[in-house]
């Protein structure tokens, strides 16, 4: 069972292998639904952290400008062959400041789970009147599963709160838009699940291999097959940002 999970291909942001072994509850404003109709007429859209490009590319049309970065080797490749065949180009970047854009170079940043936030860069890299729409991922995030593994983590809890983020893209010299939030409910149905999950979030469990918590995997098999299902709780949140006219 944990071997299965342990060989899994990882790369890209696809999570079908998960069948049948987890499930999550979805937002219900539709993030991937939201973003690629936000895409589709955008005029010199940028996708940030694109994972292995799955968001973007299901955007009905492309206009003839139209970008998504990645810092992961094996997604930039991924990415790069589901997305140049519809004319986006893809940039491997250290999704770091300064991002790889001129001032005022596009009309709309978007994002799905980004890692981590640089509002000031998106200011600059907006043309004013230009939106960032993002689904990012909200404070104690299944925290469950992780202090599992970590024991309790009560400083992280504060993490990727809303109301800071709101705070940050403020002072940041945007506006902000719209806001939703949601919690909701993950099921993990065996360990190979959970081997899948800490080898492709690598920031749940950041030194996380099968050979360290061997031990704790074992118990959380047994666990799972005495008690059943482990459940977890994700959060998340719409957000969308302009930057103001000038």
């Amino acid at each position: 069972m944990i071997d299965a999970g342990a060989s899994a291909d990882v790369t890209g942001w696809d999570f079908t292998w998960l069948e049948g072994r987890a499930a999550g509850e979805r937002p219900p404003w539709g993030s991937v639904r939201t973003l690629a109709a936000r895409l589709a007429t955008a005029s010199a859209p940028f996708n940030i952290q694109t994972g292995g490009g799955e968001v973007p590319a299901e955007a009905s049309t492309f206009p003839a400008v139209a970008v998504a970065t990645e810092s992961w080797p094996p997604n930039v490749r991924k990415a790069t062959r589901l997305l140049h065949p519809r004319g986006v180009a893809v940039v491997a970047d250290p999704d770091e400041p300064p991002l790889p854009f001129a001032d005022n170079a596009l009309d709309l940043v978007s994002s799905r789970h980004p890692a981590t936030v640089w509002w000031s860069e998106i200011h600059r890299v907006l043309a004013p009147g230009g939106r960032y729409l993002a689904q990012h991922v909200g404070p104690a995030s299944a925290f469950e599963l992780i202090e599992y593994f970590l024991g309790p983590q009560p400083q992280a809890r504060r993490s990727r709160h809303p109301d800071d983020e709101v705070a940050a893209a403020e002072a940041a010299g945007l506006e902000i838009v719209d806001l939703r939030t949601a919690q909701l409910q993950i099921t993990i149905h065996d360990v190979a699940a959970v081997v899948y999950l800490l080898r492709k979030v690598i920031w749940w469990v950041p030194d996380f291999t099968v050979d360290r918590y061997l031990d704790r995997l074992r118990d959380l098999h047994d666990r799972i097959r005495i008690e059943g299902p482990f459940v977890a709780h994700s959060t998340r949140h719409l957000v969308e940002a302009r930057r103001p006219e000038e």
